[in-house]
């Protein structure tokens, strides 16, 4: 899962927004420096990850792109289910895309003392690209594509990923929606027994 599936699957609490979307950038014991409901996030992030990593319906989406990608296809397909997320958005919130978008920009500028460097770093293109609302365009997804390649010095191909999503579309969507209801169930069970372990 990407950026906007991580917000969306953290609950109205802020605090645990927050740490599911930096836990990419805090490695091992490092979120022991958080406080408890960012720690809560971001150990449901992990969860979160792993759980989609072995899931049947996650890895057949990325036996439809290994060819291209190799081992960058998983985060080529945690990307395309941001986009039928993002896309679909009104099928899984009450909340507008822009809205929540907003919100969840609030919440990381309203914390950026305590930002990781990564995430510092990335947060003015997250913000002034929309990347969260961006993700339901094929334009903006070009961009974020383009730009991750280039990071890898177009060693990963993922320039070319709209036109593989192209390609695949209509069977990646149906792998997303038969599995999305199933992380949101999986991700507010694990919260729920995170958030009981913390007490």
């Amino acid at each position: 899962m990407n950026f906007l599936a991580h917000a969306h699957l953290s609950g109205d609490n802020d605090h645990i927004l927050f740490g599911n979307f930096i836990a990419d950038a805090v490695k091992g014991n490092g979120l022991l420096k958080y406080d408890g409901n960012i720690q809560a996030g971001i150990r449901l992030h992990r969860k979160i990850d792993s759980y989609t990593d072995s899931h049947t319906i996650f890895r057949h989406s990325l036996s439809r792109i290994r060819q291209d990608f190799g081992k960058y296809s998983g985060i080529v397909v945690d990307i395309y289910y941001d986009h039928f997320l993002a896309y679909n958005w009104k099928n899984y919130s009450d909340i507008k895309l822009t809205s929540f978008a907003a919100h969840v920009y609030k919440v990381l500028q309203q914390n950026y003392e305590i930002l990781p460097g990564r995430t510092k770093w990335m947060l003015p293109f997250l913000v002034t690209q929309n990347w969260l609302v961006g993700y339901a365009s094929f334009d903006d997804l070009r961009l974020v594509f383009y730009g991750m390649d280039r990071r890898t010095e177009f060693r990963s191909g993922m320039s070319k990923a709209v036109e593989v999503l192209e390609k695949h579309y209509n069977k990646l969507k149906v792998d997303f929606e038969s599995y999305y209801p199933q992380l949101e169930d999986y991700s507010k069970e694990e919260l729920e027994r995170i958030l009981q372990k913390d007490v």
